[in-house]
């Protein structure tokens, strides 16, 4: 069975850090791009960052850059994202993808709510 595990999301205030965790099991994880894509509340998605299989080419959307990073440890079969300096607007439930050409998987969402 697939499973994308999301955690590590929370409350914080403005100006403050998360990260983010993503635990992947009943794929061959090494082989797949992952992701980070995220819902603001009554919005729709918007795609925050992707990483390679190896770890070694990263992308991010313009809203995030300088600011978050994103990273993988294929031993762990986890990705990261590390968020820095948030800021109320990056209020969002938070999903992990992983994707091939074949396949698109999902997970279940982590809470991020940047609040004073």
């Amino acid at each position: 069975e697939v499973q994308l595990v999301e955690s590590g999301g929370g409350m914080v205030q403005p100006g403050g850090s998360l990260r983010l965790s993503c635990a992947a099991s009943g794929f061959t994880f090494s082989s797949y791009d992952m992701s980070w894509v995220r819902q603001p509340p009554g919005e729709g998605p918007e795609w925050i960052s992707t990483i390679n299989t190896g770890g070694g080419s990263t992308n991010y959307a313009d809203s995030v850059k300088g600011r978050f990073t994103i990273s993988r440890d294929n031993a762990k079969n986890t990705i990261y994202l590390q968020m820095n300096s948030l800021k109320p607007e990056d209020t969002a439930v938070y999903y992990c993808n992983a994707k091939t050409s074949s396949n698109d998987y999902w997970g279940q969402g982590t809470q991020v709510t940047v609040s004073s």
